[in-house]
């Protein structure tokens, strides 16, 4: 007996629990970038792909994007950045530099080649 009024208290626990909406937690940013890529493409992309993880995966990031410039400190307060474009893409020293403190300390980068980026981008990293 004692046994089933765990589980039911741990059952009505859990749905109380999990009832209950948490507000977002984290942001993904868009990266902006250099050399005429055109870096703000697909506008409605990262909207989407936040809907999506918030909907599929339960997980909690603000439901409007950000822009983060590739140079910038800022790059470091988002766990996720979105980079889309259609071609050419210049990475100063020192933007190359943040990217890649950026990326070694954990920071996920998702390149999205909306067409022709990939050619651009693969010398850049």
């Amino acid at each position: 007996m004692a046994r089933l009024l765990t589980g039911f208290g741990l059952l009505a626990f859990s749905f109380v629990f999990f009832s209950f909406s948490f507000p977002p937690s984290y942001r993904m940013a868009k990266l902006k970038y250099s050399g005429g890529g055109d870096w703000y493409a697909d506008r409605t992309a990262l909207p989407n792909l936040i809907a999506f993880c918030n909907s599929n995966l339960k997980t909690n990031f603000y439901p409007e994007e950000s822009i983060v410039e590739i140079g910038s400190k800022e790059l470091f307060s988002f766990p996720f950045v979105y980079m889309t474009g259609h071609g050419n893409v210049v990475f100063s020293d020192q933007e190359a530099k943040n990217l890649r403190q950026y990326l070694i300390g954990g920071g996920f980068l998702h390149i999205d080649d909306n067409y022709g980026l990939d050619k651009f981008i693969r010398p850049q990293m």
